[in-house]
């Protein structure tokens, strides 16, 4: 559920963009978020996959929030407090990571 709130946040984000920042960077942008509502979505499917889904869901909304500047400073300090306040509960992205690699075994001692 948190990881769709990131991914709509971040996405509202990207739609409320004035000023024109790098088409190319952007667009890497517009791919990381629907990256993450990809995730997400599988993520409702399959449960085990709510921590990728949230990493990836946190780190579209950072980026987002610190790449579309000229909206305003309250809408981006917005975004990065829902994001911090959701790692903070959550832990960061990186254990997040390592979370949903352990549950299906990613780097076990089978994978070695």
């Amino acid at each position: 559920m948190l990881a769709a709130e990131a991914v709509g946040t971040a996405s509202a984000a990207l739609g409320r963009t004035r000023a024109r920042p790098d088409r190319h960077r952007l667009a890497d942008l517009y791919v990381q978020v629907e990256a993450a509502r990809s995730l997400t979505y599988c993520a409702a499917r399959e449960p085990d996959g709510g921590p990728l889904a949230l990493a990836h869901a946190l780190e579209a909304l950072r980026a987002a929030a610190a790449e579309c500047g000229g909206t305003g400073a309250a809408w981006e300090e917005l975004c990065f407090q829902r994001a911090a306040s959701d790692e903070l509960l959550f832990g960061p992205a990186r254990r997040l990571r390592d979370r949903a690699a352990a549950r299906t075994g990613l780097f076990g001692k089978e994978a070695a």
